[in-house]
């Protein structure tokens, strides 16, 4: 149970320094809303080591962490409904053995996007919004392509995690 915990409490670390760096940056190639994503593999790595309950508690306390530190409510609104799409996704799509973690984290990545393009619609309520889904559906691919092949790399040097978790 203490190796959970100190799992818990170094990738949260991480995701939120890794949140930070992003916080700096304020877009991705100049197009609105759309951010590498590198604190997500934290939680990706997270569902490959310990499993799903604790790359939602990474990902959960990270976002709203990140969000009153380095965001606003509205932040924390759209990462949230992200988040949590993109971690039951990514769940999903783990359990079949044919996705890799890049995979794996491409469609986390889509599903974030949708996530946060649903919460938008409703909190504008303008489904107009929707004509935008094709460039987050492919900036979701770009950037889950990045942030997978940075999680498999990390999963290669990180040992199993023990047995005892």
């Amino acid at each position: 149970m203490k190796a959970k915990t100190a799992y818990l409490g170094m990738f949260t670390a991480l995701a939120m320094i890794l949140s930070y760096v992003e916080s700096l940056f304020p877009a991705f190639y100049g197009i609105p809303g759309v951010k590498l994503g590198l604190a997500n593999s934290m939680s990706l790595v997270m569902l490959y080591l310990i499993g799903v309950p604790g790359a939602f508690a990474v990902s959960v306390i990270r976002v709203v962490l990140s969000g009153f530190l380095f965001g606003s409510l509205f932040s924390i609104a759209y990462s949230l409904a992200g988040a949590v799409l993109s971690i039951v996704i990514m769940a999903l799509m783990s359990r079949m053995r044919f996705f890799s973690v890049t995979g794996v984290s491409m469609c986390g990545g889509m599903a974030h996007n949708i996530g946060q393009l649903l919460v938008a619609v409703f909190l504008v309520d303008n489904l107009n919004l929707f004509y935008y889904l094709p460039v987050l559906l492919l900036s979701g691919l770009l950037t889950g392509l990045v942030v997978g092949l940075l999680s498999a790399e990390i999963l290669k040097r990180l040992p199993d995690a023990p047995d005892s978790l």
